[in-house]
């Protein structure tokens, strides 16, 4: 079910509020270019900024949108394991396919203390896809932890933010062989796919969803060749996803695109001169 190119959502902001239209506008380009999935109120969708309110709105307009085409994989992370219960059942509510979960951030729990965070938020009753991102969390949650998580009902599987490829055997063989694995980092998913991954939550099928699914499609396909090369094609533009502090740098060409404004919520803000004239150059490149 869960498989292929997978964007994590930029929100679109107008003015300090949601620009929920132009949000249902980049949910339908995004399934018309041939994402697999859809990721709103992630990392990448600014979902800490937003009040409760607002994220069930966001989330709401993706399944709207969506209509069922692809399935939506609602952020729902907290530091909290009572505000991520609540975020579950929000989405649950709103009709999302599955939640994105981080590890609780900041407050550097215990092994005991993340398994018992999913343990809490699984008995929800909506698919859990464990997102592991130790630096952002400052926690990680190491393979065995990782596999008591995954026997718990509704753990269904992990985005994997760690670069580390070694972890795509060692989890598969602690979570058993049914457990899906995304990877969370664009510039090594050809070699997460390698080592048994089903696909990428990605920053960069924010600005390339159409060559996103096609590179991830090639892997599916056991296409390697084309693959390779659509790897090494974007590889440019992973790199400069996060020439400033991510989304800056995607809302900033999405704007250059038409598709939203090139706004954020503070503490984010937009892209530096610095990161823009390398992306510009990049965006340039890969054009040509």
């Amino acid at each position: 079910m869960f498989f292929g190119s997978i964007p994590a959502l930029v929100t679109p902001f107008r003015d300090g509020d949601l620009d929920i239209p132009a949000f249902c506008d980049f949910v339908e380009w995004q399934i018309s270019c041939g994402s697999h999935g859809l990721v709103p109120c992630g990392t990448t969708g600014e979902a800490v900024t937003l009040g409760f309110d607002e994220h069930r709105q966001v989330v709401e307009a993706c399944v709207r949108q969506a209509k069922g085409r692809v399935p939506v994989i609602a952020g729902a992370g907290s530091n909290a394991t009572h505000r991520a219960v609540k975020l579950a059942k929000m989405a649950r509510e709103a009709g999302a396919d599955a939640i994105l979960v981080a590890a609780p951030w900041y407050n550097k729990p215990s092994r005991e203390g993340i398994f018992q965070h999913f343990a809490a938020i699984s008995k929800v009753g909506i698919p859990v896809i464990v997102y592991n991102v130790p630096g952002r969390t400052a926690v990680d949650i190491d393979v065995d932890t990782l596999g008591r998580i995954s026997s718990l009902t509704s753990i269904v599987g992990i985005k994997d933010a760690t670069g580390n490829m070694q972890r795509v055997k060692q989890q598969r063989a602690a979570c058993g062989g049914d457990f899906v694995q995304l990877s969370g980092d664009d510039p090594t998913a050809f070699e997460f796919h390698e080592q048994g991954g089903l696909g990428c939550i990605s920053v960069t099928a924010n600005v390339l969803p159409a060559q996103c699914a096609k590179f991830q499609i090639a892997l599916r396909e056991n296409n390697m060749e084309v693959a390779k090369k659509l790897d090494q094609k974007l590889s440019a533009v992973h790199k400069v996803m996060f020439a400033d502090a991510s989304p800056a740098p995607a809302k900033y060409l999405l704007s250059k695109m038409g598709k939203i404004k090139n706004e954020l919520r503070l503490p984010m803000v937009p892209a530096s001169a610095h990161a823009v004239a390398s992306i510009d150059q990049v965006w340039s490149e890969f054009q040509a």
